[in-house]
C-alpha cells in the first residue's frame, strides 16, 4: 500500500449507526460520542440492547393473539373445508418458514465469518504494533547500557593511561561530553512501555471475547439448522410427541435469536460511535503518558507533521559520528606512544558501532509509517469487516426469529388438526357396519362357524364325487342370503381375486332381473 493511500474513511453504515437515537434509561437523548467510562453512555448502549426485549415482547404478544383467534376460528369453523386441506396448508406453512430460517442461517454464517475475519484483523495489527513498541523500548535501553557501562569504563582507563597527554586528554572530555548528550537524548524519548501494555490488554481481551462469540453464534447457527430438518420429519412423520418437542425447541431458539438482536445491535452501534471518530479516543486515552503532538503524528502520519523525535534522534548521530571521529584520531596518533591504550579505544569503536546500528534501527521504527499501517489495519478490521458482520449478525437474528415465531404458529396449527383428526377416528362407533375395523371383528368373530360359499360348494362337489347316500345329499341346507351378502361386507381377504360369481357374492349394482338371474345360478350351484 503507498504512503499516500494511508488514510481511514469510515464508511456509511458507520455514520448511520452513530446518528440513531440514544437515550439513557430515563429515555432522555444522550451524546453518541463514544464515551465508554461515562455512565449515561452505558445506559444508552443498554437501552439499545432492549431492542431484543421489545421484539421477543411483540413475538408473545403474536402468538397469543393467534392462539385465540385460532381458537375462535376453530368454533365459527365450517363444515365443508376439508381437514386435509387445512393440515396441508398449515404444513406448507411451516415449510416456508423453514426454508426463511434456512436463507437467515446463511446470512448468519457470512455475517459470523466476516466478524471473526475483522477482530482476528484488529488483533494482528495489534500484535505488529507491540512488537514495534518493544523494539523501540529495547534499543535505547541497550544503547543506554552501553554508553553508561562499557563507554565511561573505556574512558576511566584511558584517562590514567594517557594522563601525560593534555590534548588527549581534552579529546577524551570531549568524547565524555558526546557520551552524556546521547544518554541525554535517549533518556528524553518518550516511554511506550504503557502504550504497549494498553494494547497488549486489549488484544488478549478481544481474542478472548471473540472465540467464545463467535462459538456461541456457530452453535445457535447449527441449532437452528437442525430445527429446521426436525420439522420436516415431524411433517413427515405427522407425530404429535416430535412436533411438541419442535415447539419447545422453537420457543427456545426464538428466545436466543431476539436476545442475539440485541447484542449484536448494542455493539455495532457502540462500535460504530467509536468508528466516527478513533483518533480523538485514542488521544484522549493516551495524554497521561503521551504527547498530544507525538499521538497525532501517529494517528494521522501526515507530510506537514513534524517528527517529535527527529531533533533528539539528529543529536544522537551527531554526538556518535563526533565521538567515533575523536576515537579514530587517537588510534591513529596515540598508539605509537601509548600501545597499551588501543585495547580501551578499540573497544570504545565497537561499542559506538553497535549504538550506531541501534540508532538507525530505531530511526526506522520510530518512522510513523509503519505503526499507521497497522492502525489503519486495526480500524479496518474493526470498522469495516467487523461492523459489517455485526450488521449482517442482526439481519439474521431478526428473519430467524420472525420466521421461527411464524413456524411455531404453523406447527400448532398442524398439532391441533392431528389431534383432531385422530380424536375424530377414535369417536367412531365399532358397530357401524361400513367401519372397516368393526366388518373385520364381525368377522373373525364368525369365522370359525361359518363357511363361504365357495367352500361349502367344493365340498359338496367332493361329496357328490364319491356318491354318498341321497338322504346325506339331501340334508345339505342351501347356503342362505344373508351368508352370501355378509361374505360382501365382510371383505374376506382370502378372495379378493376371486370373481364375485364364485365367492357367491352379488355385483354391488344390480336390477331385479339380474338378481333373479344370480339367484338361480346360486341354486344350480348349490345342486
Amino acid at each position: 500500500m503507498a504512503t499516500a493511500s494511508l488514510n481511514y474513511v469510515a464508511p456509511w453504515w458507520i455514520y448511520w449507526l452513530h446518528n440513531l437515537p440514544h437515550f439513557d434509561l430515563s429515555l432522555k437523548p444522550v451524546d453518541s460520542t463514544f464515551r465508554p467510562e461515562q455512565e449515561d453512555y452505558q445506559q444508552s448502549v443498554a437501552v439499545l440492547a432492549c431492542v431484543g426485549a421489545v421484539g421477543l415482547s411483540l413475538s408473545l404478544v403474536l402468538l397469543v393473539l393467534f392462539l385465540v383467534c385460532s381458537r375462535i376460528c376453530r368454533r365459527d369453523a365450517h363444515e365443508d373445508v376439508k381437514r386435509p386441506e387445512r393440515t396441508r396448508c398449515a404444513t406448507w406453512s411451516a415449510v416456508v418458514t423453514a426454508l426463511i430460517v434456512c436463507c437467515a442461517v446463511a446470512v448468519g454464517f457470512y455475517g459470523n465469518s466476516e466478524t471473526n475475519d475483522g477482530v482476528h484483523r484488529f488483533t494482528y495489527s495489534i500484535s505488529n504494533a507491540n512488537r514495534t513498541l518493544g523494539a523501540i523500548d529495547s534499543l535505547p535501553a541497550g544503547s543506554l547500557g552501553s554508553a553508561q557501562t562499557g563507554v565511561q569504563r573505556h574512558l576511566e582507563r584511558l584517562d590514567e593511561i594517557l594522563a601525560a597527554r593534555a590534548d588527549y586528554l581534552q579529546a577524551l572530555r570531549f568524547v565524555r561530553l558526546m557520551v552524556n548528550n546521547v544518554i541525554r537524548e535517549l533518556n528524553a524519548l518518550p516511554n511506550l512501555d504503557k502504550a504497549n501494555v494498553g494494547l497488549t490488554a486489549a488484544a488478549a481481551h478481544a481474542a478472548f471475547v471473540e472465540y467464545y462469540r463467535w462459538l456461541t453464534y456457530l452453535l445457535l447457527l447449527i441449532f437452528d439448522l437442525l430445527i429446521c430438518l426436525a420439522i420436516c420429519l415431524g411433517m413427515t412423520k405427522q407425530s404429535r410427541w416430535l412436533l411438541v418437542m419442535m415447539m419447545a425447541l422453537v420457543v427456545l431458539s426464538v428466545i436466543l435469536s431476539w436476545a442475539s438482536l440485541g447484542a449484536s445491535w448494542a455493539t455495532a452501534v457502540g462500535t460504530a460511535d467509536f468508528c466516527v471518530s478513533p483518533d480523538k479516543f485514542i488521544v484522549n486515552r493516551s495524554k497521561e503518558f503521551l504527547s498530544a503532538d507525538i499521538a497525532h503524528y501517529y494517528l494521522f502520519c501526515s507530510p506537514n507533521l513534524p517528527n517529535p523525535f527527529q531533533q533528539s534522534l539528529t543529536v544522537c548521530q551527531r554526538s556518535l559520528t563526533t565521538m567515533q571521529i575523536q576515537i579514530q584520531g587517537l588510534l591513529q596518533f596515540s598508539m605509537p606512544a601509548f600501545p597499551t591504550a588501543e585495547r580501551d579505544l578499540l573497544g570504545i569503536q565497537g561499542l559506538l558501532n553497535a549504538s550506531e546500528f541501534n540508532l538507525h534501527q530505531l530511526t526506522a521504527l520510530l518512522d510513523c509509517r509503519g505503526l499507521h499501517k497497522d492502525y489503519l489495519d486495526g480500524l479496518m478490521g474493526v470498522c469495516y469487516d467487523g461492523v459489517e458482520g455485526l450488521l449482517y449478525l442482526a439481519l439474521f437474528s431478526l428473519l430467524a426469529a420472525c420466521a421461527l415465531s411464524a413456524m411455531l404458529c404453523a406447527i400448532w396449527r398442524v398439532w391441533t388438526l392431528i389431534g383432531s383428526r385422530d380424536k375424530e377416528y377414535d369417536d367412531i362407533d365399532e358397530e357401524d357396519p361400513f367401519n372397516p375395523q368393526a366388518r373385520r371383528m364381525s368377522y373373525n368373530a364368525r369365522r370359525s362357524n361359518i363357511h363361504s360359499f365357495c367352500s361349502y360348494t367344493s365340498s359338496a362337489g367332493s361329496q357328490a364325487s364319491i356318491h354318498p347316500p341321497p338322504q346325506a345329499a339331501a340334508a345339505v341346507p342351501p347356503a342362505p342370503e344373508y351368508m352370501n351378502q355378509s361374505m360382501l361386507f365382510g371383505g374376506s381377504p382370502r378372495y379378493e381375486n376371486v370373481p364375485l360369481i364364485c365367492r357367491g357374492s352379488p355385483p354391488p349394482s344390480y336390477s331385479p332381473g339380474t338378481r333373479t338371474t344370480y339367484l338361480s345360478t346360486t341354486e344350480v350351484q348349490i345342486r
